[in-house]
């Protein structure tokens, strides 16, 4: 009875700690809000449904919640047959909504920004996977290696590989 009580507290732990970061994962990949709060309960539930959950060091207890929530994703959509995203403009449209930028700033951020966006489309899904784990929700490459299931080497060169990549089709785009 004690463990259980003990690992429902870790759980509530990690809930508050990570709840909102996994959410925001979930969000780029379901524009239902409902579709990706369901999920973060399953990954949670899955967390308290494993035995050896407790006894992981805590980044390793992030990187499971964030692979828990890849894998759920994937199987919903292969669920749905079918992929959605939530628009780039979704989320960063207040972004640029500085008040004190002039129009014209204003409008230069924004053709930087559809810029930016046209590269980041260019980029495999991998690459954009590893992006968003990196920059949007600040995992370190051994959390985004357990995630993606691949060796803390190898996506730090998928990151390299893919930033320099990046940075060409960027600049390509902006000679245009």
């Amino acid at each position: 009875m004690l463990d259980s009580i003990e690992n429902a507290y870790a759980i509530q732990k990690l809930y508050t700690q990570y709840a909102a970061d996994l959410f925001a994962y979930l969000r780029l990949y379901h524009t239902s809000r409902e579709d990706a709060e369901d999920l973060l309960l399953e990954v949670f539930v899955a967390a308290m449904e494993t035995k050896n959950f407790g006894v992981l060091a805590e980044h390793k207890q992030r990187a499971w919640l964030f692979r828990v929530a890849r894998n759920k994703t994937i199987d919903r959509y292969r669920h749905q047959a079918r992929w959605q995203y939530v628009a780039l403009e979704q989320v960063v449209e207040n972004l640029f909504e500085d008040e004190a930028l002039t129009p014209e700033q204003r409008a230069l951020r924004r053709e930087e920004f559809a810029q930016l966006k046209s590269a980041v489309q260019q980029l495999s899904d991998q690459q954009q996977e590893v992006l968003h784990l990196r920059f949007t929700n600040e995992l370190r490459c051994a959390d985004i290696a357990v995630i993606l299931g691949l060796r803390e080497s190898s996506v730090r060169s998928l990151l390299s590989r893919t930033l320099k990549h990046l940075r060409v089709i960027y600049k390509e785009g902006a000679n245009v």
